[in-house]
């Protein structure tokens, strides 16, 4: 490195956001993931005796996987090499492996592999990093925000341990916040920032510290010497929702959405529902759910829910937004409010386990086409009834393979409509019983 560099990086250093000059150095720095870094904690146990394995850091945005591998690297000595995961292709980790080859067969120094976003890597990346991760040749630590036991390959996964990280209390965010004020890497104390201000970004923040730094400094700087919360009020505009489109807490959120129509709480679901608007989430994906739910938790207990969703759907893509959150509300009101029932789903579930454990059984004889001379002389479709030529539009008939007459997949709740299709169902059911009761056995109609 050049005198050029060296000035260059300190420039870059006194240029830098806030959030990465206050980036700890040590892990008595380091704020918020006790469970993991306190005294007789794992990664602690890990550190101290130089056995840190492959590892997965997961948790929301702004809670320190970066940091921590950072720190992880600096403990051991290891060469902290990093890529993310939405630039770097199979070149890069080949390149990167190479590396870490000659630097432990010149120097017998280890390596460090930091991939960000790791869920972003497809099937081929994440089995070109596999052999050299089971080997030894890089110890990695890949950082999400996504569920990684969705989103990185199962054989990759047991290669390495999974942590969770978990978004920063109010007290924790304030302490990081303090210490950035006084500290000379940060605003060096020549801001005065009150408890009232502080408690204001740490809300706003919503667990997440990098949020909180990069609130504070946008504070300082519109407040120069003091910040009271008046100031961080105005400087911030407006509260910062914590909601990823693409990370867990999506999820989370979509989660709770869904479970509280599921409870019929409509006011808890119009609440998801508005979060999830307010933070930019695209109105067809909360339809999409929505449908999806109306069969699956409401079905036949309200048949016209199906249809109260795709209609809303269909509304709000005629009028777009704002004037489309009216059909989207209404439909949630109507799906919250609903009579509930699982039993669709559950007899999808039902059928698929009996298809999957009895194979492809035969067709009954009576009920296979029979297009030609041939076909017929074979007994195909010999012995079928055909319903509209008796009273009422019915005859007791069994329709399913022979290995499962005895078996009923659906069972009809006693809620909303569902309950006439129940009554129906079991009258239905003790026809074929009887009939069944006045056949020879082995008959096979």
């Amino acid at each position: 490195m050049d005198l050029f560099d060296h000035a260059s990086q300190k420039e870059q250093a006194v240029l830098a956001p806030l959030a990465e000059r206050m980036r700890p150095t040590s892990l008595s720095e380091y704020l918020g993931q006790e469970h993991l870094t306190g005294e007789g904690r794992f990664l602690r146990r890990a550190l101290e005796s130089d056995q840190v394995p492959s590892l997965i850091l997961w948790g929301p945005p702004g809670t320190g996987k970066t940091t921590l591998a950072q720190l992880i690297a600096r403990s051991t000595g290891a060469s902290f090499e990093t890529m993310s995961a939405v630039l770097a292709g199979v070149k890069d980790i080949r390149e990167t492996v190479a590396r870490a080859q000659d630097r432990w067969k010149l120097n017998r120094q280890r390596t460090l592999l930091f991939i960000d976003e790791i869920h972003r890597f497809n099937k081929s990346q994440q089995d070109a990093l596999l052999p050299h991760v089971e080997k030894g040749t890089v110890t990695l630590i890949g950082a999400t925000t996504e569920n990684p036991s969705f989103e990185v390959n199962a054989a990759l996964l047991s290669r390495c341990r999974v942590i969770t990280l978990r978004g920063l209390e109010q007290e924790e965010l304030i302490a990081v916040m303090r210490h950035a004020v006084a500290d000379p890497r940060g605003l060096g104390g020549k801001v005065t920032v009150d408890d009232a201000a502080l408690e204001f970004i740490a809300d706003a923040a919503g667990g997440d510290a990098r949020k909180a730094l990069t609130a504070l400094e946008a504070a300082a700087a519109y407040g120069r010497t003091a910040v009271d919360r008046k100031v961080a009020q105005e400087a911030l505009q407006q509260k910062m929702l914590l909601y990823d489109k693409g990370g867990e807490e999506h999820y989370n959120v979509v989660s709770a959405f869904i479970k509280s129509m599921r409870g019929s709480d409509v006011d808890a679901a119009l609440y998801w529902m508005t979060r999830m608007l307010e933070a930019g989430e695209d109105p067809v994906f909360i339809f999409r759910r929505m449908v999806i739910f109306a069969s699956e938790d409401v079905g036949n207990a309200d048949p016209r829910a199906l249809g109260v969703a795709v209609d809303a759907l269909r509304a709000f893509q005629l009028m777009g937004l704002p004037e489309g959150t009216l059909p989207l509300t209404q439909a949630v009101t109507y799906l919250a409010l609903a009579p509930k029932s699982n039993a669709v789903i559950a007899a999808y579930a039902a059928v698929r386990e009996a298809v999957t454990k009895e194979g492809a059984l035969p067709v009954p004889m009576h009920l296979r086409n029979a297009p030609t001379k041939l076909m017929k002389s074979l007994g195909y479709g010999g012995g079928y009834k055909y319903p509209h030529n008796f009273e009422g539009n019915y005859v007791p008939e069994d329709y399913l393979p022979e290995a499962l007459r005895s078996r009923c997949f659906y069972t009809p709740s006693r809620n909303g409509f569902e309950a006439e299709l129940s009554e129906r169902y079991e009258a239905i059911q003790q026809q074929l019983a009887a009939r069944r009761g006045e056949r020879e056995p082995g008959e096979d109609g």
